[in-house]
């Protein structure tokens, strides 16, 4: 077992889908009536994996109306590891909604998995279902933060008083909630990288743990402005993909960065489209959670042992999302998000909330039109 810290083998005891026991193997007493045992077979057990960035709704559409990309779907998700998604929405805040993205965040939790969700979408202002950021982030129960885009041709090239005030609504919304109050930030490759957060930084009291900027891998010079904001306190995520978020961690490492102020989301069920010299959209791809489990499988490749490994999508991730007391890690009270993994990071069996998502590499819970 991996809390993340490697326990060696070990028994769980989960009831009310949480953690309510753990002990070295064999010194936990199973004498309940009606308990149901699961042998993993000396399999590794580790924290179901957060992925901080999901499309829900399906994202893309740069190329007009058919290439939206499809929505996701929990077994789809589950198979990947992955039993906490952050959902949001992407470049196109017109035809996918958050009326849209709540209904599919509340469906998600219905179906097995957590899903929580930001307001806004790239452009400001923001919209919003109540009609204010810290409205929807107060009163929406699974509204966590807000989602904004900088330094990116698809963005609304805000102003710095515009990301101020924003930013300055979420922590609002946030400190009235009990809610992290996230300030998601998507980033693209232009020119500014993380100068007008910069900016903000210096000019107002905001606290610099709200702030996300995610695609901090994408150039080199933005992932130097990451690690900038890295040693002032704030938090990076990195897309992965092809093991390239590992690359970024592993030269992060190599310069002293706090490694647990990183971590890494997927941009699943996103576009990703590519533009050429005159900002014509020639061409787009699409990907899901599963790249999470890759870079992991990359991390470990390169030598860092898993339980370093798995921080980066567990208990980092937890933190970022605020909810360290119930995700991110085995211990007792916790919920039971379990992830039962071959040698290979092929995906035995999942639990979330305690309940049997996946066994023997089969999917035992589906939604409704599977």
């Amino acid at each position: 077992m991996y809390t993340p810290e490697h326990l060696g083998l070990s028994d769980i005891l989960i009831a009310g889908g949480k953690i309510e026991a753990i002990a070295p193997a064999g010194q936990l007493g199973f004498g309940y009536a009606g308990a149901q045992t699961v042998d993993a077979g000396g399999r590794k057990v580790v924290p179901g994996l957060i992925d901080l960035h999901v499309h829900v709704t399906g994202g893309g559409g740069e190329q007009g109306f058919a290439s939206r990309v499809p929505e996701s779907r929990m077994e789809d998700i589950a198979a990947t590891g992955v039993t906490t998604v952050l959902g949001l929405l992407g470049t196109d805040g017109i035809t996918r909604s958050l009326e849209n993205l709540y209904a599919k965040v509340q469906a998600l939790n219905e179906e097995g998995i957590t899903a929580y969700m930001l307001t806004g979408s790239y452009s400001l202002p923001s919209v919003t279902l109540t009609g204010s950021v810290e409205r929807d982030i107060a009163l929406i129960e699974p509204c966590i933060g807000v989602k904004l885009a900088l330094s990116d041709h698809r963005s609304s090239h805000p102003s710095v008083r515009m990301l101020t005030d924003v930013s300055a609504a979420a922590r609002m919304g946030g400190l009235i909630s009990g809610k992290k109050g996230l300030v998601t930030i998507h980033m693209g490759s232009g020119d500014g990288g993380l100068k007008p957060l910069f900016e903000m930084l210096k000019e107002s009291d905001l606290p610099v743990g709200n702030l996300l900027p995610t695609h901090i891998g994408r150039t080199d010079a933005l992932f130097a402005d990451g690690l900038e904001l890295v040693a002032m306190g704030g938090n990076i995520d990195l897309t992965g993909g092809n093991g390239k978020a590992a690359q970024r961690i592993y030269e992060a490492a190599e310069k002293g960065a706090d490694l647990r102020k990183i971590t890494v989301s997927s941009d699943g069920y996103g576009s990703q489209p590519k533009f050429d010299a005159e900002g014509n959209c020639i061409g787009l791809g699409w990907t899901g959670t599963g790249v999470l489990m890759e870079e992991l499988q990359a991390l470990v490749r390169g030598g860092m042992p898993l339980e370093k490994a798995l921080t980066f999508f567990t208990v980092n991730a937890a933190n970022r999302m605020g909810l360290s007391e119930s995700k991110g890690q085995i211990l007792s009270g916790m919920d039971a998000d379990l992830v039962v993994l071959e040698d290979d990071f092929t995906v035995f069996g999942v639990f979330a909330r305690g309940k049997e998502l996946r066994w023997e590499r089969e999917q035992l819970i589906k939604g409704y039109f599977c």
